[in-house]
């Protein structure tokens, strides 16, 4: 390579990182953090136009594309034909906008260390930022710069990519140091989470120690394996036991409110307004199953139920079903629900290929790959995630970037 070419590389590969990182570590401690790393990865992919970089993207990169694409599609499709203008292609189009952040981590991939570095700083941060909240500022529920729910789900993504990245941090120069920072990472991310009270969070966390387990917990020795499982069960123990977290009140809450909905049909509180929404939107989908109802559509068919008294009317305030999966179907119908599935079944799938590699840096991105569609899953399941800017950008410019990275790495080991 040309001496001014290689310059030029280590230059944009500068830029790169420098997004990366700030994608990871301002996402949650700055009003609208989440946006500034994406913004600049956006930016800079503007240099593929003018250097006329060649990517040669494998079949796999396609795939990837091909479901932001697909997803992004069909949301703008029903922006339109729900007659939503433009603020209903707001969110989808940002998926389309991550294609050429993608591109461009292909092009010139971060460095790792700024990457992992980012998602651990960032992680102190939200958890730090949720005690202050909690603790010293004495609110209820921690929710930094964003809604709580949403807030305190990110804080548990960035705490578990963190542990996604130990297998990295381990075969680095300065190990100890670096699986530290990313061991305090992990605490930190948890405990925002823990502190924001977002309940919906905390369901998946089977799954993720399984993906963990998946990944790296068949190397572990058994001692390891051992405290591994005591640090789990301790963390848990404590988490509920110590009364600022606020962890037994809302399980506490929780159990009422189901109680509450099923002895008593009272569907004014959290949960039991979840199970009307959901009781809502059955019947708006037995009715159009295939295509849905749009926003707008949606909206009024649950008034027109509210009418009826098929649901309570107090749950007509929501928007959306709060729950990613039935909102899809109700909306955007099967064809809606399958684009979804693709956005997280195909890059889950992808990145599994190599849970087990023997390179245990392209093995952490695998991890963090697969444990990204796994934690949105899990956040769907009482929230309509993507519905909101941050669950979007988090999500579409993370899989940019984890992508991005892992597919670069991989062409080039195939060298």
């Amino acid at each position: 390579m040309p001496l001014a070419a290689n310059i030029d590389s280590l230059t944009f590969r500068h830029y790169t990182s420098l997004s990366v990182f700030f994608l990871g570590s301002l996402s949650l401690i700055v009003p609208t953090g989440y946006s500034i790393g994406s913004a600049m990865l956006l930016l800079g992919s503007m240099v593929l136009l003018v250097r006329r970089s060649t990517l040669a993207l494998s079949r796999q990169d396609w795939m990837i594309i091909s479901a932001l694409v697909a997803y992004a599609l069909v949301g703008i499709a029903e922006a339109w034909w729900d007659e939503q203008g433009a603020r209903g292609i707001d969110k989808p189009v940002r998926f389309l906008l991550a294609i050429p952040a993608m591109l461009l981590i292909l092009a010139y991939p971060p460095r790792l260390t700024w990457m992992w570095s980012g998602i651990a700083l960032g992680a102190i941060g939200a958890g730090g930022w949720a005690g202050w909240q909690k603790l010293a500022e004495g609110v209820d529920r921690a929710s930094g710069y964003t809604f709580v729910i949403q807030f305190g789900n990110l804080s548990m993504l960035l705490g578990i990519l963190c542990l996604a990245g130990m297998g990295w941090a381990v075969v680095q120069p300065h190990r100890r140091a670096w699986v530290l920072l990313l061991a305090l990472g992990a605490a930190a991310g948890v405990m925002g989470s823990l502190f924001s009270g977002s309940r919906g969070g905390w369901i998946g966390i089977p799954v993720v120690l399984l993906v963990l387990y998946k990944g790296y917990g068949r190397q572990l020795s058994a001692r390891l394996k051992l405290v591994a499982i005591a640090v789990v069960m301790a963390g848990s123990v404590a988490a509920v036991a110590i009364p600022q977290t606020g962890v037994k009140h809302r399980i506490e809450a929780a159990v009422s409110d189901v109680s509450q909905y099923v002895t008593q049909n009272n569907p004014v509180t959290s949960v039991g307004a979840r199970f009307e929404m959901w009781k809502g939107a059955s019947y708006l989908v037995a009715e159009k199953p295939l295509l849905g109802w749009g926003h707008n559509g949606y909206q009024q068919g649950m008034g027109q139920l509210a009418e009826r008294g098929v649901i309570h009317s107090g749950v007509l305030i929501y928007g959306h079903a709060h729950n990613e999966f039935i909102d899809a179907l109700a909306k955007r119908g099967l064809l809606g629900l399958a684009v979804l599935l693709a956005l997280y079944l195909i890059p889950m799938r992808l990145f599994a290929r190599h849970l087990a590699a023997v390179d245990l840096r392209l093995r952490s991105l695998a991890v963090a790959g697969v444990l990204l569609p796994v934690a949105y899953i899990d956040f769907g399941l009482s929230q309509v995630f993507l519905g909101h800017n941050s669950g979007v950008m988090m999500y579409a410019f993370w899989l940019a970037v984890l992508w991005g990275g892992y597919s670069n790495y991989l062409k080039e080991k195939e060298k």
